[in-house]
Protein backbone atom coordinates (compact mmCIF):
# COMPACT_ATOMS: atom_id res chain seq x y z
CA UNK A 1 0.00 0.00 0.00
CA UNK A 2 1.43 3.38 -1.00
CA UNK A 3 0.01 6.66 0.26
CA UNK A 4 0.69 10.06 -1.30
CA UNK A 5 -0.23 12.54 1.45
CA UNK A 6 -1.21 15.66 -0.46
CA UNK A 7 -2.06 19.05 1.02
CA UNK A 8 -5.69 18.70 -0.05
CA UNK A 9 -6.20 15.14 -1.28
CA UNK A 10 -4.63 11.86 -0.22
CA UNK A 11 -4.01 9.45 -3.08
CA UNK A 12 -3.47 5.81 -2.14
CA UNK A 13 -2.97 2.61 -4.13
CA UNK A 14 -2.73 -1.09 -3.39
CA UNK A 15 -0.18 -2.72 -5.70
CA UNK A 16 0.80 -6.40 -5.67
CA UNK A 17 3.44 -8.45 -7.46
CA UNK A 18 2.19 -10.80 -10.16
CA UNK A 19 5.10 -12.92 -11.38
CA UNK A 20 7.51 -10.51 -13.09
CA UNK A 21 4.87 -7.76 -13.22
CA UNK A 22 2.53 -5.82 -10.95
CA UNK A 23 -1.20 -5.50 -10.44
CA UNK A 24 -3.26 -2.54 -9.26
CA UNK A 25 -5.74 -4.03 -6.79
CA UNK A 26 -7.36 -0.82 -5.61
CA UNK A 27 -7.04 2.92 -5.17
CA UNK A 28 -8.70 5.78 -3.34
CA UNK A 29 -8.73 9.57 -3.32
CA UNK A 30 -9.98 11.20 -0.14
CA UNK A 31 -9.68 14.48 1.74
CA UNK A 32 -6.32 14.90 3.47
CA UNK A 33 -6.26 15.60 7.22
CA UNK A 34 -6.57 19.23 8.29
CA UNK A 35 -3.77 20.37 10.60
CA UNK A 36 -2.00 23.58 11.52
CA UNK A 37 1.71 22.96 10.96
CA UNK A 38 3.04 19.40 11.17
CA UNK A 39 0.77 16.37 10.86
CA UNK A 40 0.58 14.82 14.36
CA UNK A 41 1.32 11.07 14.52
CA UNK A 42 -2.09 10.26 16.07
CA UNK A 43 -3.94 12.08 13.28
CA UNK A 44 -1.78 10.32 10.68
CA UNK A 45 -2.58 6.97 12.33
CA UNK A 46 -6.33 7.56 12.10
CA UNK A 47 -6.02 8.66 8.49
CA UNK A 48 -3.98 5.59 7.53
CA UNK A 49 -6.52 3.32 9.23
CA UNK A 50 -9.24 4.91 7.09
CA UNK A 51 -7.19 4.47 3.92
CA UNK A 52 -6.45 0.84 4.80
CA UNK A 53 -10.12 0.12 5.39
CA UNK A 54 -11.22 1.77 2.13
CA UNK A 55 -8.66 -0.18 0.12
CA UNK A 56 -9.65 -3.43 1.87
CA UNK A 57 -6.02 -4.40 1.61
CA UNK A 58 -4.68 -7.45 3.41
CA UNK A 59 -1.14 -6.14 3.40
CA UNK A 60 0.13 -4.24 6.42
CA UNK A 61 3.15 -2.86 4.59
CA UNK A 62 2.84 0.79 3.63
CA UNK A 63 5.01 3.34 1.83
CA UNK A 64 4.49 7.06 2.48
CA UNK A 65 5.64 9.96 0.32
CA UNK A 66 7.34 13.07 1.66
CA UNK A 67 6.43 16.37 -0.03
CA UNK A 68 8.79 18.98 -1.46
CA UNK A 69 8.56 21.12 1.68
CA UNK A 70 9.72 18.28 3.93
CA UNK A 71 12.28 16.45 1.77
CA UNK A 72 15.28 17.54 -0.26
CA UNK A 73 16.72 15.68 -3.23
CA UNK A 74 20.27 16.59 -4.26
CA UNK A 75 23.27 15.25 -6.12
CA UNK A 76 26.60 14.95 -4.32
CA UNK A 77 30.09 13.60 -4.93
CA UNK A 78 30.85 11.10 -2.17
CA UNK A 79 33.70 8.67 -1.51
CA UNK A 80 33.19 5.21 -2.93
CA UNK A 81 31.84 3.37 0.13
CA UNK A 82 28.79 1.37 1.26
CA UNK A 83 25.50 3.30 1.38
CA UNK A 84 25.26 2.96 5.16
CA UNK A 85 28.62 4.73 5.48
CA UNK A 86 27.51 7.45 3.05
CA UNK A 87 24.55 8.16 5.31
CA UNK A 88 26.82 8.50 8.30
CA UNK A 89 29.24 10.79 6.43
CA UNK A 90 26.38 13.11 5.46
CA UNK A 91 24.98 13.07 8.97
CA UNK A 92 28.32 14.19 10.38
CA UNK A 93 29.30 16.66 7.66
CA UNK A 94 26.42 17.54 5.34
CA UNK A 95 27.72 21.05 4.68
CA UNK A 96 30.87 19.82 2.96
CA UNK A 97 28.99 17.63 0.51
CA UNK A 98 25.62 19.39 0.12
CA UNK A 99 26.67 23.02 0.70
CA UNK A 100 24.05 23.27 3.44
CA UNK A 101 24.02 22.44 7.13
CA UNK A 102 21.38 19.75 7.51
CA UNK A 103 21.98 18.76 11.11
CA UNK A 104 19.05 16.90 12.62
CA UNK A 105 18.27 15.26 9.27
CA UNK A 106 18.21 11.65 8.16
CA UNK A 107 19.71 10.73 4.78
CA UNK A 108 19.48 8.07 2.12
CA UNK A 109 21.72 7.64 -0.90
CA UNK A 110 21.49 6.09 -4.34
CA UNK A 111 24.81 5.75 -6.24
CA UNK A 112 24.37 6.85 -9.87
CA UNK A 113 25.93 4.82 -12.65
CA UNK A 114 27.52 7.23 -15.16
CA UNK A 115 25.87 7.49 -18.56
CA UNK A 116 27.25 4.85 -20.91
CA UNK A 117 28.70 7.44 -23.27
CA UNK A 118 30.73 8.98 -20.46
CA UNK A 119 31.94 5.86 -18.63
CA UNK A 120 35.15 5.43 -20.65
CA UNK A 121 36.01 9.14 -20.56
CA UNK A 122 35.37 9.34 -16.82
CA UNK A 123 37.66 6.41 -16.12
CA UNK A 124 40.40 7.85 -18.31
CA UNK A 125 40.25 11.33 -16.81
CA UNK A 126 39.86 10.43 -13.12
CA UNK A 127 42.99 11.28 -11.09
CA UNK A 128 44.82 8.27 -9.75
CA UNK A 129 43.79 7.35 -6.20
CA UNK A 130 40.63 9.50 -6.27
CA UNK A 131 37.67 7.21 -5.67
CA UNK A 132 34.49 9.25 -5.67
CA UNK A 133 31.10 8.71 -7.22
CA UNK A 134 28.00 10.69 -8.02
CA UNK A 135 25.20 9.98 -5.57
CA UNK A 136 21.54 11.00 -5.45
CA UNK A 137 20.84 12.08 -1.87
CA UNK A 138 17.46 12.41 -0.14
CA UNK A 139 17.21 14.21 3.19
CA UNK A 140 14.40 14.89 5.65
CA UNK A 141 14.26 16.06 9.25
CA UNK A 142 14.75 13.21 11.71
CA UNK A 143 11.74 14.37 13.75
CA UNK A 144 9.55 14.34 10.65
CA UNK A 145 10.59 10.79 9.77
CA UNK A 146 10.09 9.69 13.39
CA UNK A 147 6.57 11.18 13.39
CA UNK A 148 5.75 9.34 10.15
CA UNK A 149 7.11 6.09 11.58
CA UNK A 150 5.11 6.55 14.77
CA UNK A 151 1.96 7.31 12.79
CA UNK A 152 2.41 4.16 10.69
CA UNK A 153 2.96 2.03 13.78
CA UNK A 154 -0.07 3.58 15.49
CA UNK A 155 -2.23 2.47 12.54
CA UNK A 156 -1.12 -1.12 13.03
CA UNK A 157 0.90 -1.01 9.81
CA UNK A 158 4.52 -1.69 8.92
CA UNK A 159 6.70 0.98 7.29
CA UNK A 160 8.05 -0.44 4.03
CA UNK A 161 9.68 2.86 3.08
CA UNK A 162 9.32 6.63 3.21
CA UNK A 163 10.25 8.23 -0.10
CA UNK A 164 10.34 11.75 -1.63
CA UNK A 165 7.24 12.44 -3.71
CA UNK A 166 9.52 14.04 -6.31
CA UNK A 167 10.80 10.60 -7.32
CA UNK A 168 7.36 9.01 -7.80
CA UNK A 169 6.93 10.10 -11.45
CA UNK A 170 10.49 8.96 -12.23
CA UNK A 171 9.83 5.45 -10.89
CA UNK A 172 6.52 5.23 -12.75
CA UNK A 173 8.02 6.48 -16.03
CA UNK A 174 10.72 3.80 -15.88
CA UNK A 175 8.00 1.12 -15.99
CA UNK A 176 5.64 2.89 -18.40
CA UNK A 177 8.29 3.61 -21.07
CA UNK A 178 11.36 1.50 -20.24
CA UNK A 179 13.06 1.93 -23.63
CA UNK A 180 12.78 5.72 -23.62
CA UNK A 181 13.83 5.78 -19.97
CA UNK A 182 16.98 3.80 -20.73
CA UNK A 183 17.98 5.71 -23.88
CA UNK A 184 16.43 9.16 -24.12
CA UNK A 185 16.38 12.70 -22.78
CA UNK A 186 13.01 13.76 -21.40
CA UNK A 187 11.35 16.09 -18.91
CA UNK A 188 8.84 14.84 -16.35
CA UNK A 189 6.45 17.51 -15.07
CA UNK A 190 4.16 16.82 -12.12
CA UNK A 191 1.39 19.38 -11.53
CA UNK A 192 0.66 19.14 -7.82
CA UNK A 193 -1.67 21.00 -5.48
CA UNK A 194 0.76 23.45 -3.84
CA UNK A 195 3.83 22.88 -6.02
CA UNK A 196 4.80 21.60 -9.42
CA UNK A 197 8.03 19.78 -10.13
CA UNK A 198 10.20 19.06 -13.14
CA UNK A 199 12.69 16.21 -13.39
CA UNK A 200 15.10 16.00 -16.33
CA UNK A 201 16.36 12.54 -17.24
CA UNK A 202 19.00 11.33 -19.63
CA UNK A 203 19.68 7.66 -20.31
CA UNK A 204 17.99 6.49 -17.13
CA UNK A 205 19.63 9.02 -14.81
CA UNK A 206 17.95 11.90 -12.99
CA UNK A 207 20.29 14.82 -13.71
CA UNK A 208 18.26 17.84 -12.63
CA UNK A 209 15.14 18.44 -10.56
CA UNK A 210 13.36 21.58 -9.46
CA UNK A 211 10.23 22.41 -7.49
CA UNK A 212 8.15 25.46 -8.47
CA UNK A 213 5.74 26.98 -5.95
CA UNK A 214 2.85 27.07 -8.44
CA UNK A 215 0.23 24.33 -8.44
CA UNK A 216 -3.43 23.59 -8.93
CA UNK A 217 -4.42 25.40 -5.72
CA UNK A 218 -3.00 28.72 -6.90
CA UNK A 219 -4.65 28.32 -10.31
CA UNK A 220 -8.04 27.62 -8.73
CA UNK A 221 -7.78 30.39 -6.10
CA UNK A 222 -6.72 33.02 -8.65
CA UNK A 223 -9.41 31.87 -11.05
CA UNK A 224 -12.05 32.18 -8.31
CA UNK A 225 -10.85 35.68 -7.42
CA UNK A 226 -10.71 36.88 -11.03
CA UNK A 227 -14.19 35.58 -11.84
CA UNK A 228 -15.81 36.39 -8.49
CA UNK A 229 -16.90 32.81 -7.90
CA UNK A 230 -16.36 30.29 -5.11
CA UNK A 231 -13.27 28.10 -4.88
CA UNK A 232 -15.41 24.99 -5.43
CA UNK A 233 -16.95 26.46 -8.58
CA UNK A 234 -13.53 27.44 -9.94
CA UNK A 235 -12.19 23.94 -9.24
CA UNK A 236 -15.12 22.45 -11.09
CA UNK A 237 -14.61 24.48 -14.26
CA UNK A 238 -10.80 24.37 -14.31
CA UNK A 239 -10.62 20.95 -15.94
CA UNK A 240 -13.78 21.25 -18.07
CA UNK A 241 -12.60 24.66 -19.23
CA UNK A 242 -15.54 26.62 -20.65
CA UNK A 243 -14.40 29.01 -23.36
CA UNK A 244 -14.99 32.12 -21.24
CA UNK A 245 -12.35 31.25 -18.61
CA UNK A 246 -9.51 30.27 -20.94
CA UNK A 247 -8.05 33.79 -21.07
CA UNK A 248 -7.88 34.02 -17.27
CA UNK A 249 -6.36 30.56 -16.87
CA UNK A 250 -3.81 31.14 -19.59
CA UNK A 251 -2.50 34.18 -17.70
CA UNK A 252 -2.14 31.99 -14.58
CA UNK A 253 -0.24 29.30 -16.48
CA UNK A 254 2.32 31.64 -18.03
CA UNK A 255 4.51 32.02 -14.89
CA UNK A 256 4.60 28.23 -14.45
CA UNK A 257 5.51 27.76 -18.11
CA UNK A 258 8.33 30.30 -17.84
CA UNK A 259 9.78 28.58 -14.75
CA UNK A 260 9.66 25.16 -16.39
CA UNK A 261 11.25 26.52 -19.58
CA UNK A 262 14.03 28.14 -17.53
CA UNK A 263 14.84 24.76 -15.96
CA UNK A 264 14.94 23.12 -19.37
CA UNK A 265 17.20 25.89 -20.75
CA UNK A 266 19.59 25.44 -17.81
CA UNK A 267 19.70 21.68 -18.33
CA UNK A 268 20.29 21.97 -22.07
CA UNK A 269 23.13 24.46 -21.55
CA UNK A 270 24.69 22.39 -18.75
CA UNK A 271 24.42 19.01 -20.50
CA UNK A 272 24.71 20.19 -24.11
CA UNK A 273 21.67 18.02 -24.82
CA UNK A 274 18.30 19.07 -26.26
CA UNK A 275 15.03 18.11 -24.56
CA UNK A 276 12.31 17.46 -27.11
CA UNK A 277 9.63 15.69 -25.08
CA UNK A 278 7.86 16.27 -21.76
CA UNK A 279 5.53 13.89 -19.94
CA UNK A 280 3.02 15.52 -17.59
CA UNK A 281 1.22 14.07 -14.57
CA UNK A 282 -1.12 15.37 -11.87
CA UNK A 283 -4.78 16.37 -11.73
CA UNK A 284 -4.56 19.54 -13.88
CA UNK A 285 -2.90 17.50 -16.65
CA UNK A 286 -6.34 16.09 -17.49
CA UNK A 287 -7.24 19.45 -19.06
CA UNK A 288 -6.45 19.60 -22.77
CA UNK A 289 -6.24 23.38 -22.56
CA UNK A 290 -3.70 23.28 -19.72
CA UNK A 291 -1.59 20.76 -21.66
CA UNK A 292 -1.75 22.85 -24.85
CA UNK A 293 -0.81 26.02 -22.98
CA UNK A 294 2.16 24.38 -21.24
CA UNK A 295 3.34 22.94 -24.53
CA UNK A 296 3.22 26.37 -26.12
CA UNK A 297 5.12 27.97 -23.23
CA UNK A 298 7.88 25.40 -22.75
CA UNK A 299 8.15 24.93 -26.52
CA UNK A 300 8.42 21.15 -26.54
CA UNK A 301 5.88 18.40 -27.14
CA UNK A 302 3.88 17.60 -23.97
CA UNK A 303 2.17 14.26 -23.48
CA UNK A 304 -0.05 12.97 -20.69
CA UNK A 305 1.60 9.95 -19.11
CA UNK A 306 -0.56 6.89 -18.40
CA UNK A 307 0.96 5.55 -15.17
CA UNK A 308 -1.24 2.43 -15.09
CA UNK A 309 -0.34 1.17 -18.57
CA UNK A 310 2.20 -1.38 -17.25
CA UNK A 311 -0.15 -2.75 -14.57
CA UNK A 312 -2.62 -5.59 -14.56
CA UNK A 313 -5.92 -4.10 -13.40
CA UNK A 314 -7.62 -6.12 -10.67
CA UNK A 315 -10.06 -3.42 -9.64
CA UNK A 316 -13.65 -3.40 -8.39
CA UNK A 317 -16.06 -2.71 -11.29
CA UNK A 318 -16.69 0.95 -10.44
CA UNK A 319 -13.00 1.72 -10.04
CA UNK A 320 -12.23 -0.04 -13.32
CA UNK A 321 -14.58 2.40 -15.06
CA UNK A 322 -13.03 5.48 -13.43
CA UNK A 323 -9.33 4.56 -13.54
CA UNK A 324 -8.54 6.33 -16.83
CA UNK A 325 -9.86 9.61 -15.42
CA UNK A 326 -8.04 9.52 -12.08
CA UNK A 327 -4.82 7.79 -13.18
CA UNK A 328 -2.76 11.02 -13.61
CA UNK A 329 -3.37 11.82 -9.93
CA UNK A 330 -2.08 8.40 -8.84
CA UNK A 331 1.36 8.70 -10.47
CA UNK A 332 3.26 9.66 -7.32
CA UNK A 333 1.60 6.94 -5.23
CA UNK A 334 2.26 4.31 -7.91
CA UNK A 335 5.92 5.37 -8.11
CA UNK A 336 6.18 5.11 -4.33
CA UNK A 337 4.73 1.59 -4.42
CA UNK A 338 7.38 0.60 -6.97
CA UNK A 339 10.10 1.98 -4.69
CA UNK A 340 8.86 -0.29 -1.90
CA UNK A 341 8.43 -3.37 -4.12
Amino acid sequence: MAVDLGSRTTKAVHVARRGQGFALCGYTLLDAPIYEKNLPPDLLSEHLKTVHQILRSRTRHVCLTVGANEAQVRHAELPNMPVKDMRQVLKLNSKSYLQQDLSGHVFDCHPCAPARANQTNNKASAPAGLAKQKVLVAAARQQFVDDFSQGIKGAGLIAACITPALLGPVNAFEKVMPELFEVGTVALVDLGFKNSSICLLRDGELLLSRVVAIGGDRMTADLAENLGISYAEAEGIKIGMPQEVQTQLEALLLPLGRELRASIDFFEHQQDQAVSLAFVTGGPAQSEFIMETLQREIMIDCKLIKPTSFLQLELPPQQAVEIEQVAPQLTVALGAALAAL
